[in-house]
């Protein structure tokens, strides 16, 4: 059996299951979960996998759930679905808007919301589930692994369920795959082999002075000036020490220090993102950030060294290609003119640390969330960046329809690729 007849069988019944995916995301929307608190997103996917004959194990770095689902001998194929939500106050106005709030690491109590999707990635994959469960069992042949996973935003979630010995609770597959709903038009469905997200690294950056008095700064060494002086330099080192064709962004977005306007404080703390795509570039961006920082901190006769601390930090997301070929070519069979090379994107995600921790490839690709009439009028008036919100926005929401039939589509044709039965 071809795929594509594979897929047709398969998705016969996905208009048994629609209404209960889009309740399903409607549901996940109302009730985002931040990072290993996704309790009751997890519950629910266990619940659905369970009730369709996966053998399901709960709790895997946390929160983390995976089903699994085998039909004699044949490929392994793990897809995963990130389960997440983020410290953001909804702003959609929608009817099922989130009015969550939730108590974060550092104790604070924050307004939540599914800013990023992840409710659409949970409702797809659970509606895929079912499908590829109650398909005949001439359609596929071979060992389904269906994972949710917490704490992606974190970038630790991926680590969690392997430190908890995820590679010895499921069997090793032959390939990863794994989706993500972009500001594209609903029904959009993007591939591309190669560099997919960026590498990044947050810092934190904490330069030394020394107070004084407002009015007589000649005392003092004055940190703020010495912040000032390292953002403005640390914009030359996408624009001056990276070649004109080598993607990179270095961002400073958050600058902390002083308590009046008429006191020099004695430090000034910076938060840096850098975003990069080649290992190589990644270490000369970092080298260049600490040195300009060190430099400034001399020039400025700073009494103590700058302190330099890598808080956190995302692998690249690079696509095997021969993988992404499979997956491509089938989808070119079901999407027809929907496929569509997907951009280079500037993100970041743990995804990759899953298949490299069981040595196999892996493939990612973009689904579009965007009511179509909203993408193209604002195409035509050259305000996309404006009038479509996009992924961690306040006003970032998928329209149900057609991003979920779209999401269980792809879900289902990339499996196939490898477990369709010839």
């Amino acid at each position: 059996m071809s795929v594509e007849a594979a897929a047709r069988t398969v998705l016969s019944g996905l208009d048994g299951i629609r209404s209960e995916v889009e309740e399903l995301y409607r549901d996940l929307h109302a009730h985002p979960e931040l990072g290993f608190q996704e309790h009751r997103t997890a519950k629910k996917a266990a619940e659905a996998l369970r009730s369709c004959g996966y053998a399901v194990t709960e709790g895997i770095g946390g929160t983390g759930v995976t089903g699994v689902l085998t039909r004699g001998t044949g490929p392994t194929v793990l897809l995963r679905a990130d389960m997440d939500a983020l410290p953001v106050r909804e702003a959609t106005g929608l009817p099922y808007a989130s009015a969550a709030t939730a108590r974060d690491a550092d104790g604070h109590d924050r307004p939540v919301m599914h800013a990023c999707g992840h409710d659409v990635h949970v409702a797809c994959m659970t509606g895929f589930a079912r499908l590829m469960a109650a398909a005949p069992r001439d359609t596929w042949r071979g060992t389904l692994i269906v994972l949710f996973q917490p704490s992606e935003e974190n970038g630790d979630g991926a680590r969690a369920m392997l430190d908890d010995g995820l590679t010895r609770k499921v069997p090793r597959p032959d390939v990863v795959l794994a989706q993500h709903v972009l500001p594209y038009p609903a029904g959009y469905v993007g591939t591309r082999p190669g560099s997919f997200l960026s590498a990044a690294d947050n810092l934190r950056v904490t330069l030394h002075g020394r107070g004084a008095h407002g009015s007589a700064p000649q005392t003092g060494v004055d940190p703020v000036v010495m912040a000032a002086m390292c953002v403005v330099r640390l914009q030359t080192v996408v624009s001056r020490e990276t070649g004109a064709t080598t993607p990179a962004v270095v961002t400073v977005g958050s600058i902390q220090a002083g308590t009046g306007p008429n006191i020099i404080p004695d430090h000034a703390v910076l938060q840096l993102n850098v975003r990069t795509y080649d290992e190589d570039v990644r270490r000369r961006v970092l080298a260049a950030i600490e040195r300009i920082v060190r430099a400034e901190a001399q020039a400025s006769g700073a009494p103590r060294e700058p302190e330099i601390e890598h808080l956190r930090s995302f692998p690249p997301t690079v696509n095997d290609e021969g993988a992404t070929e499979t997956v491509t070519r089938a989808f070119a069979g079901h999407f027809g003119d929907a496929l569509h090379t997907v951009e280079l994107q500037t993100a970041s995600e743990d995804l990759s640390e899953i298949p490299d921790a069981f040595g196999v490839p892996y493939t990612y690709w973009g689904i579009g969330g965007t009511p179509p009439e909203t993408y193209a009028e604002a195409a035509r008036r050259g305000t996309l960046s404006e009038d479509v919100p996009s992924n961690h926005s306040p006003r970032f929401a998928p329209v149900p329809q057609p991003t979920l039939d779209t999401g269980v589509r792809a879900l289902t044709v990339g499996a196939l690729a490898w477990l369709a039965a010839e």
